[in-house]
């Protein structure tokens, strides 16, 4: 579960270094090449609210394994795409079927043990960050040797590995829910009525993701300008913030024996910290390797931290849960990526750093405003 998690996570990201690749190969501005990326994360959002929720009605290895077919297409299509509109396509459709993690992650909470429950989170989120930060270091090589296009036949050819890996390793979870699929759907609303914690959570992982998808798209831009390097750099600094992911799967064992809202205190102040970091770092590698550090063991941890919250909240909808979650946080990721590729080609990597020290002092004025709420007992 926890390599098909951090192998699915990856079609997500490995567009992030290539986009310069890629603005040279259509001749188009980096604003407009990083749509694909902002793409990528809606289509994401989308996947999850209209796909996951379905897990809670239907056979859940099924689900994947016909997904499966999908994910495979929308990167065939990606690397076959004649012009820039059909690669942000392409984008948004590979965000879109790319939700098998989703799928994965409340069946580990199911399965695991209430007193293990943020031990298994963690150890599954670790592979699913390691997934997401070592996807940059995999497309950056592959493109600076292969060309971007290789990437992502690659990635086509890993996806039928795991489908068969899914097929003939995971045990079936027989669904819950007996209802239809629209009732299903409005559940939904009803859930985020009810859940104060669940908002709450959805909120600071929505303006943690924000943060971290601002930097991460922007970086091989700034790469480029100060430094004059190229994908294989911008991909290498995932190896940093696999560090960071590594020491984020620590935070689970942790949120199952500290006080969640203590330790989420902690963690969003790593980010804004990390951001600070950033803003005195643009022509240091040290130190931009140090924030990354930082800002992937504060945004990952927060995300553990959060899980651990809303899978302790309703058994029979966790699915559900997972949903409205996960679509909040990748809604802020798109909205980060969008802001950061709105404001980079005036303000540059100062409008980006400022960008995440204003969203993360937000995301730590909120949560110390909602104390009471978040502090209740489960």
């Amino acid at each position: 579960m926890t390599l098909t998690t951090g192998l699915v996570v990856a079609n997500l990201y490995y567009n992030q270094p290539l986009l310069n690749d890629m603005a040279s190969t259509f001749h188009v501005s980096n604003g407009k090449v990083g749509q694909v990326s902002m793409l990528t994360q809606i289509g994401y959002a989308v996947g999850m609210l209209f796909v996951v929720p379905m897990a809670d009605m239907v056979k859940r290895k099924r689900l994947m394994l016909i997904d499966f077919a999908f994910v495979v297409a929308a990167l065939l299509l990606t690397a076959l795409a004649p012009n820039v509109h059909v690669l942000i396509l392409s984008g948004f459709l590979l965000g879109a079927t790319s939700i098998i993690p989703q799928l994965l992650v409340p069946m580990a909470a199911h399965l695991a043990k209430p007193e293990e429950r943020g031990k298994k989170i963690g150890f599954i989120m670790s592979g699913l960050l390691i997934g997401i930060l070592l996807s940059r270091t995999l497309s950056g090589f592959v493109g600076a040797h292969l060309g971007w296009r290789a990437m992502f036949y690659i990635a086509a050819g890993i996806m039928l590995v795991m489908w068969a890996f899914i097929y003939f390793l995971l045990p079936e979870v027989e669904p819950e829910y007996k209802g239809t699929y629209s009732s299903l759907m409005k559940t939904l609303v009803d859930l985020v009525k009810n859940e104060p914690k669940l908002r709450l959570a959805s909120l600071r992982g929505a303006l943690c993701f924000a943060c971290f998808s601002a930097f991460w798209t922007t970086l091989v831009f700034m790469l480029k300008q100060n430094f004059n390097e190229g994908s294989d750099v911008a991909g290498a600094f995932g190896l940093a913030g696999a560090f960071g992911a590594i020491a984020a799967g620590l935070m689970g064992r942790l949120s199952d024996k500290m006080d969640a809202y203590k330790l989420s205190t902690i963690t969003l102040s790593l980010v804004l910290i990390s951001f600070i970091m950033f803003l005195f770092s643009g022509h240091s590698i040290a130190g931009l390797v140090a924030g990354v550090i930082i800002m992937d063991m504060g945004v990952q941890a927060t995300h553990i931290s959060n899980q651990a919250i809303i899978f302790s909240l309703d058994a029979s909808a966790r699915n559900r849960i997972n949903t409205i979650y996960m679509v909040s946080y990748f809604v802020g990721g798109a909205l980060g990526t969008f802001l950061a590729t709105r404001v980079w080609d005036t303000y540059q990597w100062t409008g980006v750093c400022t960008i995440g020290i204003t969203l993360s002092a937000i995301a730590i004025v909120i949560h110390l405003l909602t104390r009471k709420t978040m502090q209740r007992a489960v």
